[in-house]
């Protein structure tokens, strides 16, 4: 199971079962027979870029040997620890998101890291994403930022030499690159749209009680709060401007796309530098916030990185050796050679991580913590409310229905939760 790419089904439960053998395998103090102790870990950074770390980590601590499993974010990594946990096989490691910190930290499947010392020069803000009354339970070592990449040879063709700051200028300008027969603009949407968020986020900046304080009181409603949002963004298919069509596109293959030159404007976050630069080097390109919608100002989605966390369920020595681990990782090397692999921005205090210069537009954004994302910002249910928000948007946009039925289905989830 050793550092392998995303599982299917059939592979996930082969994993799961020598993850219980695993466990069942070692001595009674959780060494093995070579003295070794054996931590198993659900990976969701890519098997590429997560094996150097892991190989320096093992270099660095030979006593400790990794085990790394590997499934990808979000819905497939969710559903994959989900199934370890409730059948008593989830490994020593593994990362707590926004998608299921309720869920973990309801159900005491993390460990409390919040005295341990490797926490001490890591943000606030990321540690109390996924904390809760002064206990943390992971270790979210960068934050992210996600917003539109574009293709400045390819803008400038209609007369652009970045992404406008408003909806509406942003829409007559993807008006403009369709008539001169340049695919404007395909967002991924089988996650949360990155617009969506950003829109939220926006309208949510300085709220007070917050957006989403008034929504799970039972204030208000996703119906209130959601709809214009919806409506907007609805637009870009209404008007012909983006093809229904990309509901059948993941992220790497919208990316793809914007490496081929095949269009003008995505969304995306600093996961896909490495991947255009490797792809295209003389793609010329950079970020921007997502343009403002309805009077607000551009914004961001992104929220801080999913966090390590420890099982609880894990015997001493593993829990011990898990924070070995998560000590390592913490460290200034680490995090070095973390980011340098996945272009994060790190947020760690001893370590200043460099940014590649496409990506100093959002930059700011996560260093002021103008950042959102529904999922971290949902009180409860953020699981089961992800699923439908994205299975009811992506019903809006093949025109099954209207905005108003996906706040309206968010609506009977939240009072089902």
């Amino acid at each position: 199971m050793k550092r392998r790419s995303r599982p299917t089904a059939l592979a996930a439960f082969a994993a799961a079962a020598l993850l219980a053998l695993t466990a069942c395998s070692g001595s009674e103090d959780g060494a093995d027979a070579d003295g070794k102790t054996t931590l198993t870990f659900l990976s969701w950074t890519g098997e590429e870029q997560m094996e150097q770390v892991i190989d320096a980590f093992e270099e660095a601590h030979p006593e400790i040997a990794v085990e790394t499993s590997y499934s990808p974010p979000v819905a497939e990594y969710i559903q994959a620890l989900q199934t370890r946990v409730l059948s008593g096989t989830a490994p020593d490691v593994f990362l707590i998101a926004a998608e299921n910190k309720t869920n973990l930290i309801d159900g005491e499947h993390v460990v409390d890291i919040s005295g341990e010392d490797f926490v001490e020069n890591v943000a606030p803000f990321n540690l109390e994403t996924y904390g809760r009354d002064g206990a943390y339970y992971g270790l979210s070592l960068s934050s992210w930022a996600a917003g539109y990449l574009y293709n400045k040879e390819l803008l400038a063709e209609v007369g652009y030499d970045a992404v406008p700051e408003t909806w509406d200028e942003f829409l007559e300008m993807c008006a403009k690159l369709q008539d001169a027969g340049i695919t404007p603009f395909l967002e991924s949407v089988d996650q949360m749209p990155t617009t969506i968020s950003a829109w939220i986020g926006a309208k949510n900046d300085g709220m007070d009680p917050s957006l989403d304080d008034q929504i799970f009181s039972g204030e208000s409603t996703f119906a209130e709060q959601w709809m214009p949002e919806l409506e907007e963004y609805n637009r870009v298919f209404e008007e012909g401007l983006m093809s229904p069509d990309v509901v059948g596109l993941d992220g790497d293959q919208v990316r793809d796309e914007f490496a081929n030159e095949r269009v003008a404007v995505i969304n995306g976050g600093p996961w896909y530098i490495g991947a255009l630069r490797e792809a295209n080097p003389d793609l010329d390109f950079e970020f921007s916030l997502v343009p403002a919608v309805d009077g607000g100002t551009p914004f961001a989605a992104g929220a801080a990185s999913p966090g390590y966390a420890i099982n609880s369920k894990a015997d001493e020595d593993k829990q011990e050796a898990a924070k070995t681990f998560l000590r390592w990782l913490a460290t200034p090397e680490a995090v070095e050679l973390f980011q340098s692999l996945t272009n994060d921005v790190t947020v760690t205090s001893d370590f200043e991580p460099p940014v590649d210069p496409a990506f100093e537009p959002m930059v700011p954004s996560i260093r002021e913590g103008k950042l959102y994302l529904p999922m971290i910002a949902w009180q409860r249910a953020e699981d089961v409310l992800n699923v439908e928000a994205v299975a009811q948007i992506q019903r809006m946009i093949r025109g099954e229905i209207e905005p108003e039925q996906v706040a309206e289905a968010l609506d009977t989830k939240l009072a089902a939760s």
